[in-house]
């Protein structure tokens, strides 16, 4: 399966206006009546699954606010063959923009591949909040395979270039002492760079062009949301 979503968000008169809407299934967008800007996010069917290869393009203009938050986990799945699956994230931000990425836990299952990419070009003055929860395995299972690559450039400068890779082995207790649960939130342009702050299995990392970007190992999402509130609060 392949499929490809869109939002762009302009402001029109101080208010936030969503100029192009493009749902496809499985990704579906849902505005908001109430908040302008807002959009749920809602897996409509069982995805991702092995092979298939899916899109997400967020676009916000000039002063424009945008809000993606994900309403129920993603079950990445093996597929009938081989072939690894995708979930591509690419957000353009304007000067005066704010875009927030706020998707729902991805739950990595046994013998699933899956690669997810999120790119990012913001302008100088524009704000980005990205937050990641992956869930390596069901209660009991071993996870599957994934890969994740992150890259965010700043006034056409390189804010952050990162890729993790995870299996079976990486999973295991010997490497993460048995905790399944990854978090990361990465903020740009919200305030001035933190300190940086280290804590048992948690870290919040300043970045050199501004930013940073909290990351915590934990046995449960709650434990792991918790964690990251707590270094943003501290840095």
């Amino acid at each position: 399966m392949k499929a490809r979503a869109r939002v762009v968000a302009e402001s029109v008169g101080g208010r936030t206006v969503l100029r192009d809407l493009r749902s496809c299934s499985p990704l579906t967008l849902i505005p908001h009546r109430a908040r302008p800007g807002l959009v749920h996010l809602v897996n409509s069917a069982s995805a991702p699954l092995g092979g298939d290869d899916l899109a997400l393009t967020l676009v916000a203009g000039p002063g424009a606010r945008l809000r993606v938050v994900g309403v129920a986990a993603s079950l990445v799945l093996p597929g009938p063959g081989p072939a690894r699956s995708r979930f591509a994230v690419h957000v353009e931000a304007a000067d005066g923009s704010i875009v927030e990425y706020l998707p729902d836990s991805t739950i990595i299952t046994h013998r699933a591949r899956h690669a997810a990419v999120f790119t990012g070009s913001l302008e100088p003055e524009a704000r980005l909040r990205v937050r990641e929860m992956l869930v390596l395995g069901r209660e009991g299972e071993r996870p599957g395979s994934l890969s994740t690559e992150t890259v965010v450039r700043r006034g056409g400068r390189p804010l952050l270039n990162q890729r993790l890779e995870i299996d079976s082995l990486t999973a295991s207790p010997a490497v993460l002492a048995g905790r399944r649960v990854l978090a990361s939130d990465l903020r740009v342009g919200h305030e001035d760079p933190p300190a940086a702050v280290a804590g048992d299995w948690c870290s919040l990392v300043p970045l050199a062009a501004g930013g940073s970007l909290a990351t915590a190992l934990a046995d449960d999402a709650v434990t792991a949301q918790h964690m990251i509130e707590s270094l943003n609060r501290s840095g």
